[in-house]
């Protein structure tokens, strides 16, 4: 249907949006200005920002129809895209104009800005990696349109009582959210439980539980373009919102249970999977999101498209992670039972369509899902992966013929104790590329964890290593560092990050290499003051800032972190007229709920920080701070405000990473071992211009394989020796004695998994040379340079133009 209409296309001078601003304040949200409070004016704002993004929208979504292009769908559990209004004015260049607007009317921008709550949609690395690809998605063109879940809590607030970590609700949402857009009319019907009946070669699923998935429409600006992208998040409806008999017969609780029941699906990001109903609710929850993302999708297709002839050449799906592999069955399901294509046809179709990107190196984390409670919830789904791994296990045996064992380590369903459903083996055999994140992890994937498939499908497999978005880590997080860069090569390094190449001539002027250093002082003073007012601590700017901020894990190894504290302390103690650089060592990051030893570790930080900070004889030179619920408005605070990024996994375990690129470019120091994408940034920057320590993923394994004695290590090394026993006897924590004898335990006596004593030696010895360097300032800031200089290839838009070009085989929108 052709529909004629006009409207106003609104100005972007201060003095519309001035306009605007007061209209949407008195008209949409009902206050008089006088007494209006900052969130009112930020929702004004944002309502009179969105106009100008929305007309960009729907020309986007129009072109994209009208040349039928292909449509990269992307599937992740995790979106971290922060707050939206500042990303907003960025991409539209509007930020100076709307502060004009605002100030004309008394109102600061930048005090408003910190009303919005940063969108509680993800939790660490994944979700970020995902908006960086998003927004890049959008600045480059590329039709994508994006699906996750609404959370109505997200994971959790965080929150430090007595040096531990407790959860409260992040109630992100309880406010007017003026940012999305609800779609009543976009529902679809999520089934669960219930029983199958065939017909011939028709399944029917019947007398399932039912729930229903409501849309919400988010706008993805693309930078310095009209186009856009769309993210769509899903939240849980009850299929009948109360039992009236129940109600009437004052059972209140009763009537409104299956309400709760089905909306529970959507309330938290990553429920506890530490009891039955936590596990089982996630795997809810995963098929919920699934189910109407791939309702949505075949919907949408067949809205240009007749008949699905053409669907793997105009829809690609892309897996982030392992958590939307129900995905595969669940296309399956559609075309079989809704659709009533055959097997080999839905089968042929679902190969050609689905992409993979593997997260992780870890067994444990390669999701698997018991068969008995696939059978309980999702039936016709387990019935579909059992006839999946049938046919996939006889070509197994054709092609390799007598290679039983073969057999057993491939199938879809691991059969040794409780039989379980291997989620990341399903997405192998059911995608048509499989990619890592950086170039180890790529080279590992394809020989542990994947090592037979590799066999098997050997061009399936390919990396693309990550990227963050400049966008917002540079031209938004670090604005004096933007604006030097901008003042030297010009801005076009937005949009194409290789540019920052032509700053390493400047490396011998020393009047930019002192203009960084101010612009390093605005950014450490602005952290200064936030854990001051946030935190009520007290550090010096002249200090080096000495940062590890991440998801809370063993792999990552902030107790590595927390030991060459320790030592640090006792060195002090022991030296009191030795001079010694002076360090502020900040951490920050979430524990998962049920993960003791992380939350433990928290504890353990924040007792050791109140041990070292409230020692007079330690003074300025060494304090330990802990900031409680990180987040992406928190990380554009922090990341900027780094002299050194400690980047300390285990070799072998972290995949990527993206935090190790956001430092580097926001003109720190990395300190790491040869891990993820650390291999990939000292290439860049060269390997005098980064601090890499430990052992890499060979030794790592041949330790595993051998005889790792890692007592033998403690008994060795006095520094060592002290440190650990003062976890051990409770010299942090007095009032309970044997409150880190785990963490002794675990180090010491029970194997080390992650090595953190094997590298322990050379890890305090590189962190000597940390202090060495920064005693002359002007070499550090040198080398400052070249890792901003050398961080081009880290661009979010290199990495998505590769998957364009690799994976997905799409062409962007012309406009």
């Amino acid at each position: 249907m052709t529909v004629s209409f006009e409207y106003d296309s609104p100005g972007n001078d201060s003095d519309a949006l001035k306009h605007a601003i007061a209209n949407k304040l008195v008209f949409f949200i009902g206050k008089d200005p006088i007494v209006a409070l900052p969130k009112d004016w930020l929702n004004a704002t944002f309502l009179a920002v969105r106009d100008r993004l929305v007309e960009r929208w729907m020309r986007t979504t129009r072109a994209q129809y009208s040349q039928d292009l292909k449509r990269v769908y992307y599937l992740s559990m995790e979106f971290l895209i922060g707050r939206a209004l500042s990303n907003a004015l960025l991409a539209l260049e509007l930020f100076e104009p709307v502060k004009a607007a605002l100030d004309e009317m008394g109102v600061d921008l930048n005090e408003i800005l910190d009303y919005e709550p940063d969108a509680a949609l993800g939790n660490g690395g994944l979700g970020r990696l995902a908006a960086c690809f998003l927004d890049s998605m959008a600045t480059m063109g590329v039709p994508g349109f994006a699906y996750g879940i609404r959370y109505d809590f997200g994971m959790f607030k965080q929150r430090i009582m007595d040096g531990q970590q407790v959860e409260a609700p992040d109630t992100w949402l309880s406010a007017l959210n003026v940012w999305e857009f609800p779609r009543d009319e976009v529902q679809y019907v999520v089934q669960f439980g219930g029983r199958i009946e065939t017909t011939g070669n028709t399944a029917h699923w019947l007398d399932t539980q039912d729930v229903l998935a409501m849309a919400y429409d988010y706008i993805i600006p693309g930078y310095q373009t009209t186009a856009t992208n769309t993210l769509r998040l899903w939240s849980a409806r009850a299929s009948r919102s109360i039992n009236l008999h129940m109600f009437n017969q004052g059972d209140y609780f009763a009537a409104v249970e299956e309400k709760n029941h089905s909306e529970n699906v959507s309330r938290v990001l990553y429920p506890d999977d530490s009891t039955q109903h936590g596990k089982e609710l996630r795997l809810r929850q995963e098929y919920f999101f699934v189910s109407a993302s791939l309702q949505d999708i075949v919907h949408r297709y067949l809205f240009m498209h007749e008949d699905f002839t053409q669907l793997s050449d105009k829809v690609a799906i892309h897996l982030n992670d392992t958590h939307p592999v129900l995905a595969v069955p669940e296309l399956m399901r559609i075309l079989m039972d809704e659709h009533h294509l055959d097997w080999d046809s839905a089968w042929g179709y679902t190969q050609n369509i689905f992409s993979y990107t593997n997260h992780t190196l870890m067994s444990e984390a390669l999701e698997t899902w018991p068969v008995e409670m696939f059978a309980h919830w999702l039936p016709r789904h387990l019935k579909i992966i059992f006839d999946i791994n049938e046919r996939f296990l006889s070509d197994i045996k054709r092609r390799f013929a007598g290679d039983t064992d073969l057999i057993r380590r491939v199938s879809l369903v691991d059969e040794a104790g409780e039989r379980k459903i291997r989620m990341a083996y399903i997405a192998v055999v059911a995608s048509y590329k499989v990619n890592g994140v950086s170039a180890l992890h790529s080279q590992l994937m394809k020989s542990t964890i994947f090592a037979d498939f590799a066999r098997i499908y050997p061009e399936r497999f390919t990396n693309v290593t990550n990227g963050i978005t400049p966008r917002r880590w540079l031209a938004q997080a670090n604005r004096p560092l933007a604006a030097l860069i901008d003042e030297k090569i010009g801005k076009t390094w937005r949009v194409n990050l290789d540019e920052l190449a032509e700053l390493k001539p400047l490396v011998e002027n020393e009047d930019f290499i002192a203009n960084m250093i101010l612009a390093k002082r605005v950014n450490k003073e602005r952290l200064v003051y936030y854990i001051a007012t946030h935190l009520g601590g007290i550090v010096s700017a002249d200090a080096l800032f000495d940062i590890q901020v991440k998801r809370i894990h063993e792999y990552k190894r902030q107790l590595l972190n927390l030991l060459h504290v320790i030592s640090r302390y006792n060195f002090i103690i022991k030296n009191p007229d030795v001079a010694i650089v002076p360090r502020v060592v900040i951490f920050a990051g979430k524990a998962a709920s049920a993960y003791k030893i992380a939350k433990l570790l928290i504890h353990l930080i924040n007792d050791v920080g109140t041990k070292i900070n409230h020692d007079e004889r330690i003074g300025d030179k060494l304090k330990v701070v802990f900031i409680p619920n990180y987040s992406v408005s928190l990380a554009e605070i922090i990341i900027p405000a780094a002299d050194l990024s400690e980047q300390i996994s285990t070799a072998g375990t972290e995949a990527s990473g993206t935090g190790n690129m956001k430092f580097a470019l926001n003109a720190a120091l990395t300190i790491g071992t040869l891990d993820g994408a650390n291999i990939e940034i000292g290439q860049a920057v060269g390997a005098d211009n980064i601090f890499i320590f430990g052992n890499n993923s060979d030794d790592v394994q041949r330790l595993r394989q051998g005889s790792y004695n890692p007592r033998a290590i403690y008994e060795a090394d006095p520094v060592l020796h002290e440190v650990l026993n003062q976890i051990g006897s409770g010299f942090f924590s007095p009032e309970e004695p044997e409150r880190y004898r785990v963490i002794f335990d675990l180090l010491v006596n029970w194997g080390d998994h992650y090595q953190l004593l094997a590298d322990f030696a050379d890890y305090i010895k590189v962190q000597s040379k940390v202090d060495a360097l920064y005693l002359n300032p002007l070499e550090w800031h040198k080398k400052a340079l070249l890792n901003v200089a050398g961080m081009g290839r880290f661009s979010s838009d290199r990495s998505i133009s590769e998957y364009a070009r690799k994976i997905w085989h799409s062409s962007s929108v012309k406009l």
